[in-house]
């Protein structure tokens, strides 16, 4: 005779208080995590079943504005599950399902809720029910098997995960840690981006100071003139400047409305199923930062050739 302990946090309600009055955490979620299958007549499925509190459900991440069939409110004996997983067992909201867990319990519940959130891992074999619904399931009558953590800063997560381990004695996991690949992907992103951002402040520069110093030569005769009639060359280098910064400026808030259009025009492409197929936030485009860029390589870029008009000499330029 063998007999299987699920590990599980007894003592949850004084961790979560804990991180309750930590500033940087703005979501907490136990859970109860197990593996299951849902069986209906003759067609069987596996699943990762996880117990969550009902008020709790969007926590971590939002999952009822996803919901495309039902709701997703769980009760004492519902069941949220994904768009494929319910293609594949033939089930819709208000439907019966058998529910048979690792530990061998079997419960008949009802679908609730159909959700799609684009991602085929949880829409494929990931549901959802009540806390209290999968504690006998799982024969956890207090405690629970993992909490998560949601934070304001994504980037903490480490020194949050140490905290925390320092503070319980637990195990706690930082995102980055079950998800390598996707931090290596981000880092290079962002990278990525960097250096584009960097080469387009550079070609702004360039551009702006050809354009100027073009303009600069084709005005000598008027620079000129106007430095014969007395005008100091302070004047002359501001008026290049400026003219530098409204063509930095304009040409800024051009590109931040076009960019921003085009987001918003990415934004609602859809798929076949509904889902985006892009996924932007035409919100979180920095368009303050490249606001404040642009316009200031755009100055710089008009230091030189402001420069050079301004200690023109009245009569070469007259003469030419």
């Amino acid at each position: 005779v063998s007999t299987f302990q699920r590990k599980q946090i007894r003592n949850w309600p004084v961790i979560v208080e804990l991180l309750r009055s930590n500033p940087t955490v703005t979501a907490i979620s136990p859970q109860i995590s197990g593996s299951a299958f849902l069986v209906r007549s003759e067609a069987v499925s596996p699943v990762s079943i996880i117990g969550v509190e009902p008020q709790g459900i969007d926590a971590i991440s939002q999952i009822t504005p996803k919901v495309i069939d039902g709701d997703a409110d769980l009760g004492a004996n519902g069941l949220l599950i994904g768009v494929r997983m319910a293609e594949e067992l033939g089930l819709s909201a208000g439907q019966s399902v058998l529910l048979r867990t690792d530990r061998g319990v079997e419960r008949q519940l009802t679908v609730k809720g159909v959700f799609r959130t684009g991602l085929q891992s949880l829409d494929e074999r990931v549901a959802f029910l009540s806390l209290q619904a999968a504690r006998p399931l799982f024969t956890l009558p207090e405690g629970v098997t993992n909490i998560e953590v949601k934070l304001a800063n994504p980037a903490t997560a480490r020194a949050t995960a140490r905290f925390l381990a320092d503070a319980t004695g637990l195990r706690a996991t930082p995102w980055q840690e079950k998800n390598l690949s996707l931090e290596d992907a981000l880092k290079a992103q962002a990278q990525t981006g960097t250096l584009i951002q960097v080469f387009s402040l550079i070609s702004i520069i360039i551009g702006v100071a050809s354009v100027l110093v073009l303009s600069a030569y084709r005005r000598r005769s008027e620079v000129g003139i106007m430095r014969a009639f007395g005008v100091p060359s302070s004047f002359i280098l501001w008026v290049f400047l400026l003219q530098g910064l409204l063509i930095g400026l304009s040409g800024a808030l051009i590109g931040c409305a076009s960019g921003y259009g085009l987001c918003v025009w990415l934004q609602g492409l859809t798929k076949p199923d509904g889902t985006s197929a892009l996924p932007i936030a035409p919100e979180q485009g920095g368009y303050v930062a490249a606001l404040v860029l642009t316009t200031l390589g755009a100055m710089v870029a008009s230091i030189l050739p402001a420069r050079s008009a301004s200690r023109l000499d009245p009569l070469e330029a007259i003469q030419q």
